[in-house]
């Protein structure tokens, strides 16, 4: 099994993904939503939800989720619809790159399929909170498994943070998202929930990321760092001159 980078696998397989999606397409049903949506919304939540699309837009959001870089698409946000967009990653969450696609079984490698995170009710995020859609994207934890709460620490097994943490599987980069303002992740948040339309469709379920991973993201010299990062200059960085 070949393995390439993150950044070669995207310029390799995006045009690919765009040209095979657009196949897939006539076997997957968008549902519909009313054209007013948002001129329905106040001017404050109108705001957030534009605000938030420019984040998702920066992003690539659409790269993994469905859509690539046009909010016109019928797909945008609906997760997987073809193979090609899976991803196998290494059980070894110290191991550089991962493996695409997944062509026979492999014992050091598991499958995630980026999700459908459109607002419908049955196949998307449509059931869950802003709130849990937050977390999800500040502390990695998978909305179906974490209340609508306010989280209260970073560690495992403090405070309301669960001691053994469901997180998003890879390569969902939330890890970079975590140190996004508040407000930003609430726009990202409101944006998904009120100004994507659901589509119906439904993705199996990611194999992963192992419990033990939770390991190597609490450790703030291996894994993730720390959260709120150190104050600059931290080790890796220096003053301007």
């Amino acid at each position: 099994m070949k393995s390439i980078s993150g950044d070669a696998m995207r310029r390799t397989f995006r045009p690919l993904v765009a040209a095979l999606g657009l196949v897939a397409l006539s076997g997957c049903a968008a549902a519909t939503s009313d054209d007013g949506a948002m001129e329905s919304m106040d001017p404050a939540a109108n705001a957030s939800v534009e605000r938030g699309r420019l984040s998702v837009l920066h992003h690539g959001c659409g790269d993994c989720h469905g859509g690539l870089d046009n909010p016109d698409s019928e797909m945008w946000m609906a997760g997987v619809v073809i193979p090609f967009q899976e991803f196998a990653i290494p059980l070894d969450p110290t191991a550089p790159t991962f493996s695409y696609p997944l062509n026979e079984a492999d014992p050091s490698y598991f499958l995630t399929r980026p999700r459908n995170i459109t607002p419908d009710n049955e196949t998307g995020i449509g059931r869950f909170t802003e709130r849990q859609v937050f977390n999800a994207l500040r502390y990695g934890l998978r909305p179906e498994e974490t209340p609508d709460v306010e989280i209260t620490s970073t560690v495992p097994g403090s405070g309301n943070f669960p001691a053994v943490p469901r997180y998003l599987a890879p390569p969902m980069p939330w890890q970079s998202f975590r140190h996004m303002p508040d407000q930003d992740l609430w726009d990202i948040a409101a944006y998904l929930k009120r100004g994507v339309r659901p589509v119906r469709n439904q993705v199996a379920e990611s194999e992963g990321p192992p419990d033990f991973w939770a390991g190597f993201y609490a450790d703030p010299m291996v894994g993730l760092g720390t959260y709120p990062a150190r104050p600059f200059p931290a080790r890796g960085e220096r003053a301007a001159p």
